[in-house]
């Protein structure tokens, strides 16, 4: 199972960019994708998840400026910045629960990360 990340990059203040993270691999379901980030000298945080069902939930952070969405046939899902801040300058991961065959035919729910991508917002 792999999750690649792109999107990254440097943006000015008020800007925007988008990131995208697709899945591949052998993996039965995909339950939740999410996006987390981690600033220099802080903890990663979760950004924003969506699940299967399309439920989505926003950390207060960035609540009205980031948008997360999921292409369910290209198991792929983005995030759409707007209004960055400097304050959102992070490495970006993308995250996945994914149910995935164990022994014979049972399966477990396991989660996986992607490399990391920069966002840097400059003031």
């Amino acid at each position: 199972v792999q999750l690649q990340a792109s999107g990254g990059g440097l943006v000015q203040a008020g800007g925007s960019l988008r990131l995208s993270c697709a899945a591949s691999g052998s993996f039965v379901s995909i339950n939740v994708m999410a996006w987390h980030r981690q600033a220099p000298g802080k903890e990663r945080e979760l950004v924003a998840d969506i699940t299967s069902g399309g439920r989505v939930e926003y950390a207060d952070s960035v609540k009205g400026r980031f948008t997360i969405s999921r292409d369910y046939a290209k198991n792929t899902v983005y995030l759409q910045m707007n209004s960055l801040k400097p304050e959102d300058t992070a490495v970006y991961y993308c995250g996945a629960d994914l149910r995935v065959r164990g022994k014979g035919w049972n399966t477990y729910s396991s989660y996986y990360w992607g490399q990391g991508t920069l966002v840097t917002v400059s003031s």
